[in-house]
């Protein structure tokens, strides 16, 4: 059972305390709901975009439109998958003490910072992750774009709730998952063939 907080269950978090994740290079999964395949499928060893997974592509290739502080160099859209190595420019954000910017911890754990509207269910304060220029704000706005459009085309589709992220620490651990993203099609293939093998 995860700790609460004000005395209201909250879901414990995967992120590390010691960092603020309103700077910095991430490696970033994102799935969807039961693992569907709602962005298409991998035929001959490419992704074959499904009209939302073409939608997901051009988010991600666009997310600095929304965030000006953020970019992602490199992304890759999987059958139910997304990953994408997102780089926020910390020096970008104009920040003190008192602002959005300055502690994105609390917005990605989703804590209220109003004990009277924790009380009620809300986030409010300066740590509203729909105003800080955080990892979290970038990940669940390019998420809610995605399925304001899916819904309003009528196709069925859905999020895991959550999303899984990695903090880049070297340009060691940046080439690696390069790597990864680039050869992710390749071994989607091949974890395929391994599971027909294995069928009785």
């Amino acid at each position: 059972m995860a700790d609460k907080y004000l005395g209201i269950y909250r879901s414990e978090t995967r992120r590390v305390d010691w960092h603020k994740y309103n700077g910095g290079e991430y490696f970033v999964t994102i799935c969807t709901k039961d693992r569907l395949h709602y962005f298409g499928e991998i035929a001959n060893g490419e992704m074959q975009l499904s009209a939302i997974g073409q939608y997901t592509h051009e988010q991600f290739m666009n997310v600095a439109t929304h965030y000006p502080y953020a970019q992602i160099p490199l992304w890759i859209v999987m059958p139910d998958h997304i990953h994408a190595i997102v780089i926020i420019d910390g020096n970008a954000i104009k920040y003190d003490s008192e602002s959005p910017a300055a502690d994105c911890t609390d917005a990605i754990n989703r804590i209220a910072t109003n004990p009277a509207a924790a009380t009620a269910g809300g986030i409010t304060g300066i740590h509203n992750p729909m105003i800080s220029k955080c990892l979290g704000t970038i990940i669940r706005g390019t998420k809610a774009r995605i399925s304001h459009w899916a819904h309003q085309n009528n196709l069925s589709f859905g999020w895991q709730s959550n999303y899984h992220e990695h903090i880049i620490r070297d340009q060691y651990e940046m080439n690696r998952i390069a790597d990864y993203i680039y050869e992710n099609p390749q071994k989607w293939i091949e974890k395929s063939l391994n599971d027909k093998t294995t069928q009785p």
